[in-house]
């Protein structure tokens, strides 16, 4: 698809949200190790409810504990949530509810939708332009501003007892279907029940938009009584497990302090995910060399993984030993060459280092990136820099208006964008590309004048 018709619907979308929710800073989760694990714990519970396995999951940096779809192709839910679950059904139990408002329409139904300049699928692929979002410091952290707790937003993601219901209903369905037990799902509810006599502002964010009343409850426990199929009592596959285990282990890791880690796991443990969670720690703690030891071992237990092999480059990268971060990217990509993480890890590994070859290559790895996932500031950002050292500055101007763009820093994007206008032949890629982001600046401006 030509890179115009990518861009304008999806910088468009960012118009829309924005005009929607209020700027209120919050963290995208990007990780291709989590995002993995999580599509494969996903993907049985998606096949079971019709909709696409690319159907993506994101996580959100957040404490609280909630869980949301704003479109077709996207379930969020919150670390608080995340880490608050004992076992891989649990988790699944959230993706099926969720899965079962997108499958059973309820946002395209939703009254007021057709208000929101075609709601729910534009603000959806806001959303997943906010998921590409990375800045800062590491792989986890990402900010944007999808503001889900202003009253603008939760009155979009609320749902209608009806809905919940349905969605639950569905849900369980999707879970024996797929051999999982049901009763996760009323584990999960029990998290909740509590949090109804709190007052609303003490309340998690998943009760202000999933109501949940006595009437769910009991439907739900009928529901689970009256199974006596092999889902029944089923207990989760070793993968279920060993995917949901290394999520979290590696979620614990980059969010708790790592003493707290370091007293949890201990020395003795040898195990894989035991290990994960010390190299993290140390890495966290400004130990390289225990961190690159503990990678060390994992890589010994699972030589041909390559979220291993990116997270040594990570951690050797986050040392300052640039010319070693690159080797371990590049067998990083090697093991997956499709991954867009990683090939932008590896591209500014590449740049780090600063070598005439390796800008060059620099520069063909982030383009590989960018044809994969075109919504990662912290990639754009590398990218313009890749093409600025090429002595490519209109390039490097449309990239940074792009980036800016996705930020929501509209007065930015347009100076870079007109700067690109000027630098570019008329009517090429990257003029076209300059020309989708001034129109979109103009209708921010636009907006802002109403």
């Amino acid at each position: 698809m030509p890179a115009r018709r990518l861009l304008t619907p999806i910088l468009t979308a960012l118009v829309l949200l924005l005009s929607v929710v209020a700027a209120q800073a919050q963290s995208i989760i990007r990780d291709a190790e989590i995002e993995q694990g999580l599509q494969a714990l996903a993907s049985p519970i998606l096949r079971a409810a019709g909709l696409p396995t690319t159907t993506r999951i994101i996580v959100i940096n957040d404490r609280s504990l909630n869980a949301f779809v704003a479109d077709s192709r996207h379930i969020f839910i919150h670390s608080g949530l995340l880490m608050r679950m004992d076992s891989p059904a649990e988790l699944q139990a959230v993706l099926a509810h969720e899965a079962a408002h997108i499958a059973n329409g309820h946002l395209t139904r939703r009254p007021g939708n057709a208000a929101a300049a075609g709601s729910a699928a534009r603000m959806g692929l806001l959303l997943a332009l906010a998921a590409g979002a990375a800045s800062g410091d590491g792989q986890l952290a990402a900010g944007v501003a999808i503001g889900t707790s202003s009253t603008a937003a939760r009155q979009f993601l609320a749902h209608t007892r009806a809905e919940e219901a349905s969605a639950d209903q569905a849900g369980l369905r999707y879970m024996v279907q797929s051999g999982i037990d049901p009763a996760a799902m009323l584990d999960v509810l029990e998290i909740f029940r509590g949090q109804e006599v709190l007052s609303v502002g003490r309340q998690d964010p998943y009760l202000r938009t999933h109501p949940l009343t006595r009437d769910r409850l009991r439907a739900v426990q009928a529901y689970v009584a009256g199974r006596s199929g092999a889902a029944a009592g089923a207990e989760p596959s070793a993968e279920a497990r060993y995917w949901f285990a290394r999520i979290t282990g590696k979620l614990s890791g980059f969010l708790q302090p790592p003493r707290t880690t370091l007293r949890q796991v201990g020395q003795t443990d040898q195990g894989e995910i035991a290990t994960l969670r010390r190299a993290i720690a140390y890495h966290q703690s400004a130990d390289a060399s225990r961190a690159i030891a503990e990678v060390g071992r994992l890589l010994q237990m699972r030589p041909n993984d390559p979220f291993y092999q990116e997270l040594q480059g990570q951690i050797l990268f986050e040392s300052r030993n640039y010319p070693q971060a690159v080797q371990a990217y590049a067998r990083a990509v090697q093991l997956a060459p499709r991954e867009a993480l990683i090939l932008a890890g590896y591209g500014r590994a590449l740049l780090a280092a600063d070598t005439a070859s390796g800008n060059a290559q620099a520069r063909e790895v982030l383009e590989r990136a960018y044809a994969r996932d075109p919504f990662d500031p912290r990639m754009l950002r590398d990218l313009a820099l890749a093409y600025a050292r090429s002595g490519q500055n209109g390039m490097a101007s449309t990239v940074t208006a792009e980036r800016y763009a996705i930020l929501g820093r509209m007065e930015e994007a347009e100076i870079h964008a007109n700067r690109a206008s000027g630098l570019l032949p008329e009517g090429s890629s990257g003029w076209l590309r300059a020309q989708d982001v001034l129109r979109v600046a103009q209708a921010a401006q636009n907006r802002r004048n109403r």
